[in-house]
């Protein structure tokens, strides 16, 4: 099984991101896997892209859910993506 790479986009002062960011830290956890979290604030070449749509997640680069990240189409998502 492989390991997919999960991001959460977010950006300061949102609190939809701090919603996001326990859901993704729940569901990485519960696959034994890492994650980042990278802000819109710090780079601008993710502000043009997400800017609207904060909080984003991505997985292997593919943008995955925003806005309010649901719980279950994440784990299945993350399970999907470890199968390959």
């Amino acid at each position: 099984m492989r390991e997919p790479e999960i991001v959460l986009v977010t950006k300061n002062q949102c609190h939809l991101c701090e919603a996001a960011r326990e859901t993704v830290a729940k569901v990485a956890s519960e696959a034994g896997l890492g994650w980042a979290e990278r802000r819109i604030d710090d780079d601008a070449a993710l502000r043009d892209r997400f800017a609207e749509e904060v909080p984003v997640v991505l997985v292997d680069g593919i943008q995955r859910d925003f806005w309010k990240i649901d719980e279950a189409r994440l784990r299945r998502t993350v399970e999907a993506a470890r199968r390959g």
